[in-house]
């Protein structure tokens, strides 16, 4: 998928004052670089190219799903363009169901009608409740073929933990996709640089689900970290 699923997160932090980039990733977009052969590393050299070109100093890096190991990634690679890292949906290493990576991957099929379509992606993505249709669209399989063989290739502890990086995970309470041990994972291995946020209601699209709360989780946390900056 594409940038604008950052589109309304983008807007609320936005107009609470922050400057806000919202990348796409290779295959959207005006985007011209290869899909072919890449790499977790080429992905995260994209991200700091990013962070180079705008030449205001390191960034915190918002990364949902797969971005999150982008992120984790350009972290890891580029430590002195990054100040710090934010997990929505934080997966990797403990797999989802059989069942929901059967949902997860006919989402791609493009031999399924609107309604079985529009089910697996309920199935995979959302929580009870919520609206799996403002998802129904924006898929491209190519680019998901081209990222699932770039994380493949590429060892889970080469980004894992994000560098030395301080990290903060929102993981959405029913993600059936990055089950939450993912996330309780990575916060007891990280110890004290890592925070935790559960969202209710939510599941791995997280994004197009509860907004304002993932909002709110990035603002407080951010505000935080600029208090104890501030601080004699």
């Amino acid at each position: 998928r594409g940038g604008h699923d950052f589109d309304a997160l983008a807007f609320r932090l936005a107009r609470s004052g922050f400057r806000v980039i919202c990348p796409q990733p290779r295959g959207f977009g005006e985007s011209t670089s290869t899909l072919e052969n890449l790499t977790m590393h080429a992905l995260a050299d994209d991200i700091a190219t990013v962070i180079e070109t705008l030449d205001e100093g390191s960034a915190t890096l918002v990364g949902h799903a797969f971005g999150n190991r982008v992120a984790r990634m350009t972290a890891s690679l580029h430590p002195d363009l990054v100040e710090s890292v934010v997990l929505l949906a934080c997966g990797g290493k403990i797999a989802a169901a059989p069942e929901h990576i059967a949902a997860l991957h006919a989402v791609f099929d493009v031999e399924l009608d609107d309604a079985a379509h529009l089910e697996a992606v309920n199935t995979a993505f959302f929580a009870s409740g919520n609206d799996a249709s403002v998802w129904f669209d924006g898929w491209d399989g190519l680019v998901a073929a081209a990222q699932s063989a770039a994380s493949a290739n590429t060892p889970v502890d080469s980004w894992w933990t994000a560098g030395d990086a301080d990290v903060l995970v929102v993981q959405p309470a029913d993600d059936v996709i990055a089950v939450p041990a993912n996330a309780a994972d990575i916060v007891e291995l990280l110890d004290s640089r890592a925070t935790l946020v559960t969202i209710e209601s939510a599941g791995h699209a997280l994004l197009p689900e509860q907004p304002a709360a993932v909002a709110t989780a990035l603002l407080t946390w951010l505000d935080h970290r600029s208090d104890l900056a501030t601080k004699p």
